[in-house]
């Protein structure tokens, strides 16, 4: 079998960073809207969209959890983590796929495959 490794151009490069870092303001829509759009049409893209949006699921369902903790006072600590965990992962991602890497969030629930 052949191992074709597909190099991205930079446009594909800036839209999966753009990808991953609006995810810090704007949650899944971002990586959901790329992900619907490029998933027939280029590999790459389609992806890192998956990715980025498997793992602002991920942030969505924690914090909604964390929202249920609140009333026991653990979920205010787990707010203030759930949001930094976010913000360094997705300028972590941003900054690999602006390289033209590939990235995986550790921690991600797989949920779109």
């Amino acid at each position: 079998m052949n191992n074709v490794i597909i190099v991205p151009s930079n446009d594909d490069k800036n839209i999966a960073t753009i990808t991953h870092l609006s995810g810090i303001l704007f949650s899944f829509i971002p990586s959901l809207i790329v992900w619907l759009l490029k998933k027939d049409d280029n590999e790459y893209l389609s992806a890192q969209a998956k990715e980025a949006l498997n793992f602002q699921l991920t942030i969505l369902l924690a914090q909604f959890v964390a929202g249920i903790l609140i009333a026991i006072l653990v979920g205010f600590l787990l707010i203030g983590i759930i949001w930094l965990f976010n913000i360094v992962l997705c300028i972590v991602a941003a900054i690999s796929t602006s390289n033209g890497e590939t990235y995986r969030y550790p921690l991600c629930l797989r949920l779109i495959n």
